[in-house]
């Protein structure tokens, strides 16, 4: 199976591998000028290095023998070889600084897309794929591009003009010796193709562990607490063990094979260089195809057969990293080209009245979960939503906010179907508290303003307040201005009640619930619960629509309608007294409850 998987691999993979350098071509492009720059710089870098190896060779022919050496004409040579070698330095420093500067533009335009196409695109397109490893995408492989493919593409450009300049200057001196140097020459970039084309499946391998990798070490740090207390941790570490050892042995054959492809080059360079040597002194000593060479020429010869050597070891090495990188830029384009979620269409500015018709949606075709559902809810209402964990109550909840949309059937906001609307103008006429609390990192004020950034103090005092949480803000180091963030510094239910306060805050017209004070002690429970009611039924203003996913049934007796669902569907709808009197699944559930809590 795994051989069948790499034949298919290796059938199709040059056209992706032209995908991926076209589209990181797209992303190079806007600093095509920094690129040029460098390459201009890589010209004159090489073309002083060129005539390097000339200088020194009529320095050498200026030493004729004891006691008879021009010494005028030696010092000029040397200062020409000092102002070379300056030369080189500076242009070389140079055209880095350009390449590293390109570099890191194009890994920050790309790394921008990836992290764009997590904000925007539709959760379904990532509800498959694990935090860490998109994290990694966004990281590592985003900086293995920098690394293999952009700065290595001057140094491939430095490679080509230094070969192509070292056999002309060659062929000025020795036409055969550099006709004999270009015969070996396709030996050794046949010995780098062969070797790196079968690397590149191991650091697409070794890529894709790492992510896993990544993956797994941020669930440990993340729920560590979780871990301990579940005895996971030999487990974790028997896990974590497991794809260390697959990412050692992935990298250790792509390290393997690649650095097979230096060797490989220069066994086949140290065999040039003996040619020339050869050559070079039976042309000194009897001449070769009629011409014959002095020392100095000799020494040129030498000098520009380790020339000739060096950017074929330099250029092989930047095929094993551009492997890598392109292995990693495949990854991180794969996340930059899911397309956004469209967000066309008319804007709400307000909704009186929801109707839920003929409503099918599933998350897997085979496993349907909402079927033909059918509700109306009008402007005010506080709708609850019961029943067993799975029944599709959160998942109604992601559907009104627009996070999916439906298979079938439709949501009317005011007679108009949802889809006809921008699912940004959908969302901000809901405010959403969520089970799961969460807090970034930032002040509280911040963190309370999250949806309404241009609060003033006073407001956002307000809205703590009547979230009941003001008299912990206050006694924080800092009060309002106290850093927090999501991990241990503030309980969980401190959390949830910043975030009851962000909504408290938001005010929007529409309230969504989702067991928002399940992390509350039952005492702040009541509290929030009264402003969430205050929230919900104004007294001097008109009443919100409300809706409430709840397992505790006694925060829902005053909702306005109950509805049950089971396995999608809506089995019983009415009030609390309607439902009790009705003595069904609703009155079977309140019982339970009632008798447990007691």
């Amino acid at each position: 199976m795994k051989n069948a998987a790499v034949s298919v691999k290796n059938k199709k993979k040059s056209p992706a591998e032209k995908a991926v350098v076209r589209r990181l071509m797209r992303y190079v492009k806007p600093h095509v000028g920094l690129m040029v720059l460098a390459f201009i710089f890589a010209v004159i870098s090489a073309a002083a290095s060129l005539f390097t190896p000339v200088v020194i060779g009529n320095a050498v022919d200026c030493i004729v023998g004891v006691n008879d050496v021009d010494f005028a004409k030696l010092g000029i040579y040397l200062c020409v070889l000092a102002g070379l070698i300056a030369a080189v330095m500076l242009t070389q420093w140079l055209m880095n600084l350009c390449a590293q500067r390109a570099a890191h533009l194009t890994v920050a335009d790309a790394r921008r897309d990836g992290f764009a196409a997590i904000i925007d695109a539709p959760l379904k397109d990532l509800d498959s794929k694990a935090a860490g490893d998109l994290a990694a995408r966004i990281s590592v492989d985003a900086d293995q591009i920098a690394d293999g493919i952009v700065q290595g593409a001057t140094q491939i450009f430095t490679g080509i003009v230094t070969i192509i300049g070292t056999l002309v200057f060659m062929i000025l001196i020795s036409p055969w010796i550099a006709l004999a140097v270009a015969a070996l020459t396709p030996l050794s970039l046949l010995v780098s193709y062969l070797v790196a084309r079968g690397t590149h499946k191991y650091f697409t391998e070794q890529t894709k562990v790492r992510g896993k990798l990544y993956d797994v070490t941020d669930e440990a740090i993340r729920y560590r607490n979780i871990v301990a207390a579940y005895g996971y941790g030999d487990r974790a570490e028997a896990n974590f063990s497991e794809l260390n050892e697959n990412l050692k042995s992935c990298g250790f054959k792509a390290t393997f094979y690649s650095s097979l492809v230096n060797p490989s080059t220069r066994l086949i360079n140290s065999l040039v260089y003996a040619v020339v040597a050869i050559m070079g002194t039976v042309s000194a000593i009897s001449g070769l195809g009629g011409i014959t060479i002095s020392v100095g020429g000799i020494t040129q010869l030498l000098l520009y057969a380790n020339q000739f050597a060096r950017p074929l070891n330099e250029i092989t090495g930047v095929i094993t990293e551009f492997q890598t990188s392109l292995a990693a830029a495949s990854r991180i384009i794969e996340l930059a080209s899911i397309p956004p979620q469209d967000d066309s269409g008319k804007e709400l500015q307000s909704c009186n009245e929801i109707e839920i018709k003929d409503l099918d949606f599933s998350y897997d075709p085979e496993k349907p979960l909402i079927r033909d559902m059918n509700v109306s809810v009008g402007r005010g209402t506080l709708v609850a939503i019961v029943g067993r964990t799975g029944c599709g109550k959160t998942t109604l909840i992601n559907l009104l906010m627009r996070f999916y949309d439906p298979d079938g059937g439709s949501i009317l906001l005011d007679g108009v179907d949802c889809t006809e609307y921008t699912r940004s103008s959908v969302r901000k006429n809901f405010g959403m508290v969520l089970q799961d609390s969460w807090v970034f990192k930032g002040s509280v004020r911040d963190n309370i303003a999250y949806g309404k950034p241009d609060a003033t103090d006073e407001e956002v005092i307000a809205a703590a307040k009547k979230a009941h949480i003001d008299g912990f803000i206050k006694r924080l180091p800092q009060g309002y201005d106290t850093i927090i963030d999501d991990g241990d510094s503030i309980s969980q239910g401190q959390k949830q009640l910043i975030n009851i306060a962000r909504i408290m805050l938001a005010d929007p017209p529409m309230i969504i619930l989702d067991e928002a004070t399940s992390n509350i002690d039952t005492r702040t429970e009541r509290r929030v619960q009264d402003a969430f009611d205050r929230l919900l039924r104004p007294q001097d203003g008109e009443k919100k629509t409300g809706f409430i996913v709840a397992h505790r049934l006694s925060t829902i007796v005053n909702a306005d309608m109950i509805l049950v669902m089971d396995s999608g569907k809506i089995i019983e709808r009415g009030t609390h007294a309607e439902l009790l009197a009705k003595g069904g699944a609703y009155a079977e559930l309140y019982r339970a409850q009632f008798a447990r809590d007691n």
